[in-house]
Formats: C-alpha cells, structure tokens, sequence
C-alpha cells in the first residue's frame, strides 16, 4: 500500500508539472500572438517588384541583327527559324511533328455564290479538332488560298467577322480554311485553357507545340489540296489569330502575303505593359523569346508581302505604343532585301478598338488581291449581314472523348518514372545537379544589400523587418525573430509558405520559444513579392519565355539568404569568423515549408546547395510532382511548377537523393487543399 505522504507528495509534483505545462504553452500562446502583426507588416509595394522586374527582363532581350548585308542576314534569318523551331517542338514525338495531315470531310453547306465544307482533323493523336473550308462556287485552275484563324473570344469559327471574310474571301476566287481554336468553339472547356500548357511544360513537351501542329496542319491541308496554287498561300487573323499569323507566317516560308491583325507586340512593349503580355501561355511559351523576339520573327518575314493592321484606341496592342517594335524597326530588313514596299502599315480608327471590321477587312481584301495579283472590280466588303451562320449551324462535332490539353499533359506524365539507383555515387550526384541546374536555370545570386525595414524589441521577442536585395537586381523580404531571453544556440530555420507569412505564425512562435532564430521568408512570387495578383502569370510567363524560370530565381534566393543568415544575427553583430553579409560558414539551416510551390523551391535549394542546410521539412505537400496531374493548379498559382522538363527529368525521391546529406521529410499530399482551388 502506498504511503499517504507519498501520495500527497506526487500529487503535489503532478500539480506543479501540470501548471509548468500551462505555463509553457501560455508562453508559446503569448510568443504566438506577439509574431502575427510582424508577419504581416508590409515590406515592399507591388510596384516595385513590378519594377525590378521589368529591369531584369528588360536587360534579357533579343538584340535585332545588323541589317547590313543581304547574304548575312538570310543565312541568319535560316539560324533563327531552325533555332525557333527547335524550342516549339523541344519533347514532343519526332512522328507526330512530321506526321502527314489527316482531314476527313463531313458534310457540306450550299450557299450562293460558294460552299462551306465541314472538316474534321488529327492535331495530334487523341486530339481532333475542326475547320471549315470556304469555297468558290466555280473552282478552275490553280486557286490563291488563306488560312484564316481567329483568336480568343466566344463562338470560335462561327465568330461574325471570321465568317464574312473568309465568304468574301471565296467570292474572290480564294480558297479560304478557317480553323478552330484550342479553348473556343468546338474545343472550348476548362482543360483547354490556354494557361494548361504548364502542364504539358512541366511532362517535358514545350506547351506551345500543340497550338504550333493545330494551324500548320491547316496550312499543310491547304498545301497539299491540288486546287491551291503553292506559291500563293497567304494568312490571317485577329487579336490571338493574329499572333498565329505571326508565329506561323514567319517560321514557315509556306506562307506567302500574310496580315497579322492587333495580335502581338516586340517583347520590350510587353514588358514596358505587362497588361499587353496577357495571360496566354502560348505567347510566351518556355524560351520562346530567348534568342529571337517577336520583332526579329518579324523581320523574317522579308521580303514577303505584310500587312500590319492595328488599332488607334486598342485596349491592347495600341497601334501608336506597338508601332515602334513590330514596323518602324522592321523597315530596314525590307530595304535590305528590295523590298522595301512590301511592308504596309495600317491604322484602324473606325472603330478604332480591338477589331477585325469592315474598314480593316477591306483593307487586307486590296492586300490579298495586290499579293495574289486578282483583278476584283469590287474591293469593297460584300453584304453578308443575312448569311451568318450560328455557331451550331456551322458545328462539326469531334469526339466525345475528344483528348484535351489537360488530358494529353496528364497521359504523359503517366509515362514517367522515376528511380533513384541503390548507389548514388558521386559522379551520379554531380550529373543530376548539373542536369537540374540547366532545367531550372539556376544561376547563384548574393545578398547585395539586407535592408532593415523594420526593428522591434517587446517582451522578450526581438524582431527585424528586412527587404533582401540580390545580386540579379531582384529582391525578397522576411522578418527575422528571436527570444532575447532564450539561449541562441537552438539554431536557425527558414520558414516559407505559399499562402504568405502569416500562415507560419504558430511555428515561428514554437520555434523561437525553443531558442531558434527564425526568418520567415518570402522569395520572388510568394506573399507580397508579386508584381499584382492579375499580373503574376504575364510576369512569370515572360520569365520563361526570355529563357529563365521562376522556380530557379527562387532557389537562388532562397540560397543566398540561407548563407547571409549564417554570417548574421539579429543585432546586427557577425557569427565568429564571419567578415560580412552573408559570408559565414556557421551550422547549417533547417527550411519548414507549406505548401507545393514552397516544397517544390526549397527542394530544389537543397539539391544545389546542401551545404547550406541540415533538413528540409515540407508540410501540406506533394509526395510527387505526379500529383500536379491529378489536381492541376492555374499558371498563376503555382508558376514554380509550369517548369519545361521539370517532372521529365526529376521527382522528389531524385531531389532528396541530390540534397544527401540534407534530411529531408515530406509530409502529407494535401496540396489542393492549400490553392489547388
């Protein structure tokens, strides 16, 4: 039998713990309350991050060659349209890219004066898409022919203004196929959104490849057609349609006259206006930009007949900002080759707005028919008012299992595997930093300046606001915290979270009351270090499209700062040895992350540079970057993973077996619930 003075003496030490315990979590409670209002003070405005990083794209664009000597310039002009070519069709199947076109004609519709003949066709296997083939109603000899295509907007082919050029077009004697649009008409649905080509980027094939293969194989049907005469094939379109003309037109020396209408601008515009940049993944697909600008495609159009129509009050592409980069600049490649002539400029200012009406139609009908050498008495737009049809009269229907963008990104990815090998020696390791480096495109920045924004001391908690300026000119911020009470010898973490700072406040709070240093961090995209929450895919997509990624300038900060934390503390004051910001070698850094796109960064910061940390602890994560299939997130919201190659070539078991010696510890594949939705 115990004793009673045994008894009571427990009781009294289970008493005393008990209130310890409370204590200590009251402690923590306090710390807890006292970090949230430092998380969430501001640091740095949008604007300036919209600044620098305009300043840092600005310096990545494609310089126009000299136009000085014609023999030069057309051996460069084959260089770029090679080199162009090469990113567009970068991981996607040799036979699909050469495949012959596969047209199948479904049905056609009589009209007075031509015909519309329905067609069905194969972009790629699994993916059908279909277009309408205008007709003259007397087909004799070799006819001219256009590839019309349109751009974003509802009804697709079946849109009014598409419809009464390509009949206008027919009643001319030209054979005019109109093409439908991934995304609109027959193709329209949320996994044909245009931003999904992340996903086929992040499978391994360039995104901008399927829309390239969706209008050439119109131009192959036309070129292939015995009716057509080969060497007068012409193209255009409007807003989207006329970036198709541009792409295509350029590229492909198939194309003869072509008149891209208010569809695209010189990359220094786009980044001077983010909001021309939109949000269309394939206008800035992964590298497109990187050698040769939208200006010097233009420029390969010479000597070839081109007809540029924009608009005086666009609310994008405005003919008096664009002018400059798409026409002034281009003269000299036309001079250079004699042809100075045949680049036409063209101002709508009737209506004046984004628009592909009656003033600009008849404009590129006198176009066409100079090009084509027609003699059309009347120039004018025909009356077609009455002979519009409704988007399900001119339906052609496509499969029910029709393959989407989505779905073809999420069949790729089903294909890859990933193996670590049971020995990773050190010649494996050095090959798979090197190959993650390229893919990333991760080049080390330094802590240029730390800037203290802010200073507080209450209580017992010590914090410090700072803005981080790199080496590259961009910047990130974190508050950095500390006990003044608590032994500093507990180390240091790094924590980050896709939903910004405020939501670490609970670790950061536990993490100081054990006597650690804690900076909660946000890189480039994450909390307030956007440029604007309607602008982050243009920004992130022209990241990619100068030929650098957004997931690699995070690593790279990410880095940097981990090594100036290691030469500095809080006060100011350096680590024993150290001899300036961010050049100490003290104990290594533990990174506590929430989120995907947070996991995904610090993962890829610690298998280029494990020295720095000691683990890697990813909450609310992804176990596989398969996992991004099965719940795929907007460009805008996980830009870090619309990475080329990314999935292709590395999963998280690969970047762990890199990060060694680093610990690493995912937990949890919760990510949808953190901004899948």
């Amino acid at each position: 039998m115990e004793k009673k003075g045994t008894s009571v003496t427990r009781q009294v030490g289970l008493i005393a713990g008990f209130a310890l315990c409370c204590a200590v979590i009251a402690a923590a409670q306090a710390t807890n309350s006292a970090v949230l209002p430092l998380l969430k003070q501001n640091l740095q405005s949008p604007a300036l991050v919209a600044d620098e990083l305009m300043h840092f794209m600005l310096t990545r664009v494609p310089v126009l060659p000299a136009a000085n000597d014609a023999g030069d310039w057309t051996r460069e002009a084959e260089e770029l349209r090679a080199h162009e070519l090469e990113v567009i069709f970068h991981g996607w199947p040799r036979e699909w890219v050469e495949a012959k076109p596969k047209f199948e004609q479904v049905s056609v519709i009589e009209r007075a004066g031509y015909r519309i003949v329905k067609l069905r066709y194969e972009i790629v296997p699994g993916i059908e898409s279909t277009a309408l083939l205008y007709e003259p109603e007397h087909l004799t000899g070799k006819m001219p022919a256009i590839l019309d295509v349109h751009g974003h907007g509802p009804g697709g082919k079946a849109v009014e203004h598409l419809q009464k050029r390509c009949i206008n077009q027919a009643r001319r004697g030209i054979v005019a196929l109109s093409l439908e649009w991934m995304g609109f008409g027959e193709l329209s649905g949320t996994e044909n959104a245009h931003d999904k080509i992340g996903l086929l980027d992040l499978a391994g094939a360039n995104g901008v490849g399927l829309f390239y293969l969706a209008m050439r194989r119109g131009l192959d049907y036309l070129y292939e057609d015995p009716r057509v005469d080969r060497t007068r094939i012409g193209m255009t379109g409007l807003s989207g349609g006329g970036w198709q003309t541009m792409l295509l037109s350029s590229l492909d020396k198939r194309v003869g006259p072509a008149a891209p209408v208010a569809g695209f601008t010189s990359l220094t515009t786009a980044i001077e206006h983010p909001e021309y940049a939109g949000d269309d993944a394939e206008q800035n697909g992964a590298d497109m930009r990187s050698i040769a600008d939208y200006a010097q495609l233009m420029a390969l159009r010479a000597p070839r007949p081109t007809l540029l129509i924009y608009n005086s009050m666009d609310v994008i592409f405005r003919a008096g900002v664009v002018k400059q980069g798409v026409y002034s600049d281009m003269q000299a490649y036309f001079h250079l080759l004699g042809s100075a002539g045949n680049l036409e400029w063209y101002e709508n200012e009737n209506p004046g707005t984004h628009n592909y009406q009656i003033n600009s139609r008849v404009r590129a009908y006198k176009f066409f028919d100079s090009a084509f050498g027609l003699n059309v008495s009347d120039t004018e737009d025909a009356d077609t008012d009455t002979e519009v049809l409704s988007e399900a009269e001119l339906e052609v229907g496509v499969a029910k299992n029709n393959q989407t963008i989505e779905g073809l990104a999420r069949e790729m990815a089903k294909t890859i595997h990933h193996d670590v090998p049971a020995r990773t020696d050190a010649a494996w390791v050095d090959a798979e930093r090197k190959k993650l480096r390229e893919v990333v495109r991760y080049s080390a920045v330094t802590v240029t300046h730390a800037w203290p924004v802010s200073a507080t001391h209450e209580g017992n908690l010590e914090s410090r606001g700072y803005r981080f300026e790199f080496s590259d000119g961009l910047s990130a911020t974190g508050v950095l915290l500390q006990s003044s009470v608590r032994p500093r010898n507990g180390g240091s973490t790094v924590l980050i979270a896709d939903a910004g700072r405020a939501r670490m406040m609970d670790q950061a709070g536990n993490d100081v009351n054990r006597g650690r240093r804690v900076l909660v961090l946000e890189p480039l995209f994450f909390g307030e270090n956007i440029p604007g929450t309607s602008e982050v895919a243009a920004y992130a997509q022209m990241i990619n499209t100068v030929g650098k990624r957004p997931v690699g300038l995070e690593a790279a900060q990410i880095a940097a700062v981990v090594h100036w934390l290691q030469g500095d503390t809080i006060d100011g004051t350096s680590t024993p040895g150290a001899s300036g910001a961010g050049r100490g070698s003290a104990a290594a850094v533990q990174v506590v992350t929430s989120g995907p796109r947070a996991e995904t960064v610090a993962m890829v910061a610690a298998a280029l540079t494990p020295e720095l940390f000691s683990e890697v602890e990813a909450r609310h994560g992804l176990a596989s970057f398969g996992d991004v299939f099965e719940h795929p997130p907007s460009y805008e919201a996980a830009p870090e993973l619309m990475c080329l190659d990314l999935y292709k070539e590395f999963d998280f078991n690969v970047l762990s077996a890199i990060a060694a010696p680093v610990k690493i510890d995912l937990q949890g594949k919760d990510a949808q619930v953190i901004f899948w939705n």
